[in-house]
Parts: C-alpha cells; structure tokens; sequence
C-alpha cells in the first residue's frame, strides 16, 4: 500500500491501464484524420499527441524515477507527436507492460532512484516512489478527460457528431 492513500502499486498500475485504454480508444475510433487534429480551443492539443504524452509520462515517472532506467525524454515533442494510429496504438500496449515492470521494482515509502530535471535535492526528499506512482495516475486520468472533452470537439467541428456529443 501506498502509505496513507489507501492504494497499492498494483492499484495504480489497474486504474493507469484503464485510463491509457480509454485513451487508445479514443484516438482508434477517431482514426488517423481526426486523431491527428486540434480542436479550434486556445491551447488544445490532439488526441494522438495527448496519448503519446501520457506514454511519456508513463515512462519518465514509472521507468526513470521509480525504476531507476535511464529515460531520455522530449515533453514538447510528445505534445507535437502525430502519426498513423496504429502505430501509437502498438505503443501503448508496450508502455503498459513496461509501465507493469517497472511498477513492480516500486518500493512506494522509499526515495526514488531517479531524480526529475530541475528537482532540488530538498524536493527529492518529500518525493516517494509512491508518490510518483500517484502522480502518474493522476495525469492519465487527466488527460483521458482532457481528450474526452477533445473528442467531443473535433466530432462537433467535422459535423460528424451530435450536439452535445460525450458523456
């Protein structure tokens, strides 16, 4: 268990998976045209480049500062990422089964093994690896929503959803 949060690593690594697949979903039955596109919001990004984020998240937090990997990582350009989306879609199920392993090094009451960019060494101390762990679960569960709320937007803008699209 994660101290005080009531959840335990393998917790983490269900609720993750369920949120990355709601992700995937999204950006399969969007397909590779609306997938790629941005909704006409300020600041808004694909759905494709928000799954391909979440995956760097999944890696950076789970591999790099739970696990100890070394884990080069481009955040600008994970929000940039286009492509077929089948390709992203292999992607994820690979980042689910690292994400697993390196979950499952977690000692989540310990410091982590690797550190973040700029973190200060007085940061790393009130960090755990169960706290990164949680810092993952809420960004995937973030952005699900966040592409949620994309989808919706970019079926109203092609016409080919319903007014008041979503759920």
């Amino acid at each position: 268990m994660i101290a005080g949060m009531g959840i335990s690593p393998e917790g983490v690594v269900a609720f993750v998976d369920r949120a990355v697949d709601g992700l995937a979903g999204i950006v399969r039955d969007l397909g590779d045209d609306l997938a790629n596109q941005r909704p006409r919001l300020p600041g808004a990004n694909s759905p494709y480049a928000i799954l391909r984020h979440c995956l760097g998240v999944m890696e950076f937090w789970g591999g790099h500062v739970v696990a100890g990997r070394a884990v080069t990582r481009d955040r600008a350009a994970e929000f940039a990422a286009s492509g077929p989306v089948a390709d992203l879609l292999s992607a994820v199920e690979q980042a689910k089964r690292q994400f697993k392993a390196d979950v499952a090094t977690a000692d989540p009451g310990a410091l982590p093994r690797g550190s973040r960019p700029g973190m200060a060494p007085d940061e790393i101390e009130l960090l755990s690896q169960g706290h990164a762990l949680l810092h993952v679960l809420e960004e995937v569960a973030q952005h699900h929503g966040q592409a949620e709320l994309t989808r919706d937007l970019l079926l109203r803008e092609s016409g080919k959803g319903e007014k008041g699209a979503g759920g």
